[in-house]
């Protein structure tokens, strides 16, 4: 029988996240165990992550587990991953994807962005894309840095720390939070992270050919694979991080991949944004044209910019 050991942080929803993988490869007959790993993403709470430098902030020890070989696999958030990864791993399966949007949650079911703005409600979010989209399409909107997994934050909000939140439909959903959505955000607008509402399962590039395959056999979503190649070339190619607001999201129609994403300023004052598309099988093509269409457009200052910022 194979046997896998199965790596995790430690929050509620990346332990939803593993055993979820843990039970699809159980009903293929493996056999598996579930290693908790701190990471340094969850020891530090008191500083945005832009402040932290959020390269490899939820990947980091997971994967130094994965090159000792003691886990053989890791179970990550795709949008927890930094564009490039180290070369002695790989990233063999995404899951398939669940809804992409980013979604409002209040105690206060009443509650819009729109209302937000003209109330001077306090609006939570960790994330630096969502600060500057909220920035662009709310201009003097009330921000307040959120960190903590999804039960400390709701605990933050019950407290009024903020009277309402942003995050990812995906954790939301999967910790049984729905009945605090107050309103969802559209794609088009709020358009996601690369790789949100997917999950990535990285391994060792040395883990056995037999391992390998039985985990992309189980866990491999074809048609998320395509989306998420391409959206992860274009955040490559961007130089991006997850504490960059750059943003994408590819689709399938048929045989067709189309990818559309962008770079806002940090206060909303900057978009640039574009689509590509093509065949599926040329997704790293595409996600590298959009790239490129977006510097040439001015993307790159606004990067700069930002990285000025943080120095």
């Amino acid at each position: 029988m194979m046997r896998f050991v199965i790596g995790t942080r430690g929050s509620k929803l990346a332990l939803w996240q593993a055993e979820h993988v843990s039970a699809l490869l159980q009903a293929k007959g493996a056999e598996t165990e579930i290693k908790i790993i701190d990471t340094k993403g969850d020891q530090i709470l008191n500083q945005s992550l832009s402040e932290i430098g959020s390269k490899g902030l939820f990947t980091e020890e997971l994967e130094t587990e994965l090159k000792q070989g003691l886990i053989d696999l890791a179970v990550h958030s795709a949008k927890d991953m930094p564009s490039v990864i180290p070369q002695e791993l790989e990233l063999i399966a995404f899951s398939e994807r669940e809804k992409v949007n980013d979604v409002v949650l209040s105690l206060n079911n009443q509650l819009t962005l729109k209302m937000a703005v003209v109330n001077d409600f306090k609006i939570g979010t960790s994330s630096t894309r969502r600060r500057a989209a909220l920035n662009h399409y709310y201009p003097g909107i009330h921000l307040v840095d959120m960190r903590g997994n999804l039960q400390t934050r709701l605990r933050k909000m019950e407290e009024g720390q903020c009277d309402a939140m942003i995050l990812a439909y995906a954790g939301v959903h999967r910790m049984n939070m729905s009945q605090y959505i107050v309103e969802e955000l559209s794609e088009e607008t709020f358009t996601p992270a690369v790789g949100q509402g997917a999950l990535a399962i990285e391994t060792a590039v040395n883990l056995s050919a037999e391992k390998k395959a039985f985990l992309k056999a189980t866990l491999n979503d074809v048609n998320t694979e395509y989306c998420l190649l391409a959206e992860r070339s274009f955040l490559k190619t961007m130089e991006g991080g997850c504490s960059v607001p750059v943003f994408a999201l590819g689709k399938l129609d048929g045989d067709n991949l189309i990818l559309k994403g962008g770079v806002i300023s940090l206060d909303g004052t900057r978009q640039i944004e574009g689509v590509q598309k093509g065949n599926k099988k040329d997704a790293l093509a595409i996600g590298n044209r959009l790239a490129d269409d977006i510097i040439a457009q001015g993307g790159l200052e606004i990067l700069e910019e930002i990285k000025k910022n943080k120095k």
